[in-house]
C-alpha cells in the first residue's frame, strides 16, 4: 500500500515534531515528505500539490488539526485523502468530533514508528470513495493486540547478578529485556518494538549509562522512552546530569526492591493507561466505520423493493384501460417511489449535516409546484381522516414559480416531513392550512389543530423526542429544522392556545 513514491504532508506548529514525523517516516521508507507549520499551511499545499496522506497534530495556530480535516472532507478534490490525526491529550468528546468529521485513524503521543506504520497502512487499505462513506473492513490484527499486551521493561547493568535482581523483581508482571551494555540497549531502544520504560545502570564499560541516554534522546523513537537511573553514584552532580538527560527518576545502590518496584509500578501504569486510551479511540473508529457499512447496506437493501415497485407502476402506467381515478393513484405511487428512492440518498446527507461536514450546492427549486404535488399525495394518503388540506397562494399566481435556493432532495424532505406530522396530527374531519408567499425570502406556514402540548414546546425539534404519536420517532420535525438551517434558511414552532393551533414557519431565501 505504501510505497517509496507515496507522498506524506506533515502538519505540525511544532518544527521538532515535524522532524520527528519526518525522521519516521524516511525510516519507514518514504522519500516524498511536505511540510506545513498549521493547518492554513497545509491547506495551501493540497491545492498546489499531489498528497496521498496527511499526518496531522491537533493543537495548532492559525488553524487546528480537527478545522482542517473538515475543510479537507468537504473539499470533493481531497474528501478522499487518508487523513491521521495526531495528539497528546484529547477528551473522549474531542475524538468523538474528529470521527464524525472522518478521521481516518487517531495516533497518541508518545508512539513509534511501528506504530504510525500500522496506522498508515491501515488508513491507506481504508481510503473512501467518494460519495458514499467509508466502507468497513476487518480490523488489522496484530501478533500481539493493544489489550492483551504486557508493558515492557528493559533492563540494562553489565553484572549479571544486578540483572538477575531486578528481571526477578519484574518478570511476572511485565515483558523483562535484558541488556549488558549499552550497545545492546541502543539496538533494543531503536528497533520496530522498543521498550516502555528503561531500568539503567550508570557505570558500565564502552557505553556507560549517561552517554547511552544522550544517544537515546536524539533518536526520534527511542527519545520517548521514559529512564530510571540505578547507580551506586550518590554525588548531587551526577544526579542533575542525569535529570538533565530527561531521567524520570534517579535510584542509588543497593536497591531497595520494593521501592523500586513502586516506582515502576507507577510509571508503567501511565504507559498502561496510555495504551488503553489508543486501543479505545481504535474501537471508536471502528464502531463508526460498522455504524456506517450497517447504515449503507440498510439503504441497499430498501431500493431494490422500492425500485421493483416503481418498475410495476411505470408498466401499470401504459395501460390503456386504466380509469382517470387509477391514473392519478398510479402517478401518485410513481411519484412517491421516486422520492423515497431519494430520501434513502439523503441519510448519508443528514448525517453529514450533523457532523458539519454537509456542503450546499444551490440550485433554484421551484416550493410552489412541489408543495402542491405534495398536498395532492396527503390528500389521498389521508382520505380516510376526512382532511381538508388547503393551499392559499398570496403575492402569486398559480403559474408563477416561486423560486427557493436549496437543494431539491432536501425540499422535499423537509416539506413532506412537516406536512405527514401536521397529517397525522390533525383531528379527523379537521383541516391542514398552507400559506405559500414571496417575501424577501419563500415563506410556508402550515397550521393544524391541535395545540402543541405547553410541555412539550421546549421538546418539539429535539431529536426523538415524540408525543401523542405511539410508535413515533421522533425525528420528523428534528430532521426538518436540520435541513432547513441546512439551506440557510429556519424552521419556528408558533402556537395559538385560543384557536388550538399549531402553526410552522418556514423560511428559505430566495433563488438569485
Amino acid at each position: 500500500m505504501m510505497t517509496a513514491e507515496t507522498v506524506f504532508l506533515v502538519v505540525d506548529d511544532a518544527d521538532t515534531m515535524r522532524k520527528v514525523n519526518s525522521s519516521q517516516l524516511e525510516r519507514l521508507g518514504a522519500r516524498h515528505i511536505l511540510l506545513a507549520g498549521n493547518g492554513a499551511e497545509a491547506l495551501a499545499v493540497l491545492r498546489a500539490r499531489k498528497v496521498d496522506v496527511i499526518l496531522s497534530d491537533w493543537n495548532m495556530p492559525v488553524m487546528n488539526g480537527l478545522t482542517l480535516l473538515r475543510e479537507v472532507r468537504n473539499d470533493s478534490r481531497l474528501a478522499a485523502l487518508p487523513f491521521i490525526m495526531i495528539t497528546a491529550e484529547s477528551s473522549r468528546a474531542q475524538i468523538t468530533e474528529a470521527i464524525a468529521a472522518g478521521v481516518s485513524s487517531i495516533l497518541i503521543k508518545p508512539y513509534t514508528a511501528n506504530d504510525l506504520a500500522q496506522r498508515i497502512t491501515r488508513a491507506m487499505s481504508r481510503r473512501p470513495s467518494l460519495p458514499r462513506p467509508p466502507v468497513v473492513e476487518a480490523p488489522v490484527q496484530t501478533a500481539e493486540p493493544v489489550a492483551e499486551r504486557r508493558p515492557t521493561l528493559l533492563v540494562v547493568d553489565d553484572v549479571p547478578d544486578n540483572l538477575a535482581l531486578i528481571v526477578g523483581l519484574f518478570q511476572d508482571e511485565y515483558r523483562v529485556l535484558a541488556a549488558r551494555d549499552g550497545s545492546s540497549a541502543l539496538s533494543i531502544c531503536t528497533s520496530g518494538t522498543p521498550p516502555d520504560l528503561i531500568l539503567l545502570d550508570v557505570m558500565m564499560p564502552n557505553m556507560d549509562g549517561f552517554e547511552l541516554a544522550e544517544r537515546l534522546r536524539s533518536h526520534p523513537d527511542a527519545g520517548r522512552i521514559p529512564v530510571i537511573f540505578i547507580t551506586a553514584m550518590t554525588d548531587k552532580a551526577a544526579q542533575l546530569r542525569g535529570l538533565e538527560l530527561g531521567a524520570v527518576d534517579f535510584v542509588s545502590k543497593p536497591v531497595d526492591p520494593q521501592a523500586l518496584h513502586l516506582r515502576v509500578v507507577n510509571l508503567l501504569r501511565l504507559v498502561e493507561q496510555r495504551n488503553a486510551l489508543q486501543q479505545e479511540y481504535d474501537t471508536m473508529l471502528e464502531l463508526e466505520r460498522l455504524r456506517e457499512e450497517a447504515s449503507s447496506i440498510s439503504r441497499h437493501d430498501l431500493k431494490a423493493p422500492l425500485c421493483n415497485i416503481l418498475g410495476l407502476a411505470r408498466s401499470l402506467l401504459l395501460s390503456e384501460s386504466l380509469l382517470p381515478r387509477q391514473l392519478q393513484m398510479l402517478h401518485s405511487l410513481e411519484s412517491d417511489c421516486q422520492n423515497l428512492l431519494g430520501m434513502i440518498d439523503l441519510a448519508s446527507d443528514l448525517y453529514k449535516i450533523e457532523t458539519g461536514r454537509f456542503v450546499l450546492r444551490p440550485v433554484p427549486v421551484d416550493l410552489l409546484a412541489m408543495v402542491r404535488r405534495l398536498c395532492e399525495s396527503a390528500r389521498l394518503t389521508y382520505q380516510a381522516k376526512g382532511l381538508a388540506i388547503e393551499l392559499v397562494l398570496e403575492d402569486a399566481t398559480e403559474t408563477t414559480p416561486l423560486l427557493a435556493s436549496g437543494s431539491e432532495l432536501l425540499c422535499f424532505s423537509l416539506l413532506n416531513n412537516l406536512l405527514k406530522n401536521a397529517c397525522e396530527a390533525a383531528p379527523d374531519q379537521s383541516r391542514v392550512h398552507l400559506e405559500l408567499r414571496r417575501m424577501d425570502c419563500i415563506e410556508l406556514v402550515m397550521e393544524n389543530q391541535p395545540a402543541v402540548p405547553v410541555a412539550f414546546r421546549a421538546q418539539f425539534f429535539e431529536k426523538y423526542a415524540s408525543h401523542g404519536k405511539p410508535g413515533g420517532t421522533g425525528l420528523g420535525t428534528y430532521s426538518a429544522k436540520l435541513l432547513a438551517e441546512a439551506q440557510k434558511g429556519s424552521l419556528v414552532l408558533e402556537t395559538d392556545d385560543e384557536a388550538n393551533l399549531t402553526r410552522l414557519r418556514l423560511r428559505l431565501p430566495l433563488a438569485v
